[in-house]
């Protein structure tokens, strides 16, 4: 831990678990190690009281028919039907216990606040002005939801070690040169050490 990275208070904070899906999982470079850091940040969130926000994508079949072919990203996830929701591919990974208290979020487009559940909303109801990024990919949702929530001001801290990447140069460049401006870059094993006492 850096004396410069500031403390989190759990009351304040939501830790966002992004896109540990079947489909996404088997397109990164590392996919057990960032189950695992994911589960450890898990643990940390369920021992101190923390929100915990899962985040999936998945599609309806109406939302495949709002996709416009000028959509260079999502054209190709319409036509392919590529994650229907309610199916094995696009449920969360099998080992996350998902709570009652936990926010669950559908999404269909790259960021997590791209869906109908007002995410915001909900954690700026409880106070939380600070999140805890893990997701796949690091190019993708990490980096979509990264930079709206700073929009937002919202403090945040991306768990290096809890993302990946299919292509790790791009993990390697987004966590040692971008992010680092709008988020502090952690490992989870740090949590511990960043954690107000109540």
């Amino acid at each position: 831990m850096t004396s410069t990275v500031p403390y989190l208070d759990p009351a304040r904070t939501a830790l966002f678990l992004m896109d540990f899906q079947p489909a996404v999982l088997a397109a990164v470079a590392d996919p057990d190690q960032a189950l695992s850091r994911a589960h450890a940040a898990l643990s940390w969130a369920r021992s101190h009281d923390v929100q915990v926000v899962h985040v999936r994508v998945a599609f309806a079949p109406e939302d495949f028919s709002a996709i416009p072919a000028l959509n260079k990203a999502f054209a190709a996830v319409a036509e392919n039907k590529f994650l229907p929701d309610g199916s094995p591919e696009a449920d969360l990974h099998e080992s996350f216990e998902v709570s009652e208290r936990d926010i669950t979020v559908r999404k269909t487009r790259f960021s997590a606040f791209a869906s109908a559940t007002d995410v915001r909303g909900l954690l700026r109801e409880q106070g939380v002005d600070t999140l805890v990024l893990a997701g796949l990919s690091t190019g993708g949702v990490v980096l979509t939801t990264l930079r709206q929530a700073a929009d937002d001001d919202f403090a945040l801290y991306l768990l290096k070690d809890a993302t990946a990447d299919p292509d790790p140069e791009v993990h390697r460049v987004l966590t040692e040169k971008v992010f680092p401006h709008q988020a502090h870059v952690i490992d989870t094993d740090e949590l511990p050490g960043l954690t107000k006492s109540a």
